[in-house]
């Protein structure tokens, strides 16, 4: 599942690396604590994005509930303030593993890339990329089979992932991971959509618009002079 959460008018979550620090520790503490397997993640100074997979249905719901208590609460007594640090409810969209997990990946580690702040994903160092294409230990990531499937050792995953992160992005597929995010809907296939439709029984495709209902003319009128 791909999870976005923002600052409250995308104002600034995080201010410095004892910030980042804090986050990524109340992180690592609510996902152990209600199941949640961490994949891939990024934080950007407002907004962070997570690719998780859950071990139940409200996993998510829990974990996102207790880091935010957390975090808020630091956050307000660090800076001396007060009040909401989010914009409501974290925003999150089901993802199809064949064919789109990889790349919501991909464009979850690049975010610092495309916003300008790095030319290499590896010089942002509060990403996944540095698991992923280099190999560095972090005690909260679990690689996604998708992932492991890209070699049958370390070095030959690392080599890949970094020929498969080189590789840019369709901008149509970034508008789809961005659009499936945004409304909460599908990120797959018309096929997968289906699927987690008749299972879940909410719908997974947007609306049609209908043609727009023809005006009748309005009737003459005689004036009486």
């Amino acid at each position: 599942m791909h999870v976005i959460q923002r600052g409250n008018n995308r104002q600034t979550c995080f201010a410095s690396d004892s910030d980042f620090k804090a986050y990524a520790h109340w992180l690592f503490e609510a996902t152990s604590r209600f199941g949640v397997d961490v994949h891939a993640w990024v934080f950007m100074t407002n907004h962070v994005h997570l690719l998780m997979t859950p071990s139940s249905s409200q996993a998510i719901s829990h974990t996102m509930q207790s880091l935010g208590r957390h975090y808020v609460r630091y956050f307000n007594y660090s800076y001396q303030r007060t009040g909401t640090l989010y914009e409501g409810r974290f925003r999150s969209s089901i993802v199809q593993n064949r064919g789109y997990l990889l790349a919501c990946q991909r464009y979850i580690e690049l975010n610092p890339v495309r916003a300008g702040m790095v030319s290499d994903p590896a010089d942002y160092i509060w990403s996944s990329y540095r698991p992923h294409a280099l190999g560095c230990r972090v005690k909260m990531w679990k690689p996604h089979p998708e992932y492991l499937a890209l070699g049958n050792t370390r070095t030959s995953r690392l080599m890949a992932y970094q020929r498969l992160i080189s590789q840019e992005l369709e901008s149509d597929l970034i508008t789809e991971i961005r659009n499936a995010a945004n409304t909460g809907l599908v990120l797959g296939n018309e096929r997968f959509r289906k699927e987690v439709e008749q299972l879940t029984g909410q719908r997974q495709h947007h609306l049609k618009r209908g043609p727009k209902p023809k005006t009748k003319p309005l009737p003459k009128q005689e004036f009486l002079l």
